[in-house]
């Protein structure tokens, strides 16, 4: 563990948190939160067929509903904190990969495989073009990393001028493809990299981006005590093949069995 001693000789205490810590904790709390919104709000409560005015009349007269609408709502909560950690993970990712083509198609590949997945358990349908899978926003954000180590010895007014064009450029294509997460990643994807050495400032502005969702200002306390060991005790694939499998579990149950 870090130690750091406070005022009055107070020792503090961290944990040592790898990157393989970062995923499992990103991935259980991804896991809560599509359990809310596939099995609870989909599959038990049938969100779909309600108004807001007609819920909030159906829960007055039914406390059953009310209790689940309530839990639904606590597990989309616990899952904001899995956004700030996503978007860390990939800007470590990109840093750290021998391979920027395999990494990049890996992401592409993912995020093709996952969109049937993700329509069935968060739109209940096999096919819907209103929002794209949070993947597709990742493998924009890793374009928009290459776009930024191109241009990174261009300082100045000029180097400044590009970064944010590369950011709106990015702000765009999440936008045009309705990409899941969209904004909320791609600022701190931008933070994470353009900031890496500022690690106060770089905190800062992320907490407050992640405030977009909430409680992701909270994941940043495991951020913080990120070791910077990269060594998996779990196969790096098994995560990417996690995404679309547990879309695609909870989206049957959520659409036909429940």
């Amino acid at each position: 563990m870090n130690m750091t001693t406070g005022r009055r000789g107070i020792v503090w205490k961290t944990p040592d948190i790898t990157a393989d810590g970062l995923k499992m904790f990103a991935c259980i709390v991804m896991l809560i939160q599509t359990v809310g919104i596939a099995v609870i709000e989909k599959g038990l409560i049938h969100l779909d067929q309600y108004t807001q005015e007609s819920l909030n009349q159906a829960m007055s007269q039914d406390s059953r509903l009310m209790t689940l609408a309530g839990i639904g709502s606590i597990m989309q909560l616990i899952g904001g904190m899995a956004i700030p950690v996503f978007a860390f993970l990939l800007v470590e990712g990109f840093r750290n990969t021998s391979d920027y083509k395999k990494y990049l198609i890996t992401m592409v590949i993912t995020a093709l495989v996952s969109e049937i997945p993700y329509d069935l358990a968060i739109r209940g349908k096999i096919w819907d073009f209103s929002s794209q899978n949070a993947m597709i926003t990742m493998c924009i954000c890793l374009v928009m990393l290459k776009c930024l180590d191109l241009f990174k010895e261009t300082s100045g007014f000029t180097g400044g001028m590009l970064k944010v064009l590369i950011l709106i450029a990015a702000i765009v294509w999440v936008s045009i493809f309705r990409a899941e997460y969209g904004l909320c990643i791609v600022l701190l994807v931008f933070v994470f990299y353009v900031f890496e050495t500022r690690n106060v400032l770089k905190t800062v502005l992320g907490c407050i981006i992640s405030l977009m969702y909430v409680t992701g200002p909270i994941a940043f306390y495991g951020i913080w005590c990120y070791t910077g060991e990269r060594k998996n005790r779990i196969n790096k694939y098994v995560y990417y093949a996690f995404y679309p499998l547990h879309l695609l579990v909870l989206g049957v149950i959520a659409n036909y069995i429940l």
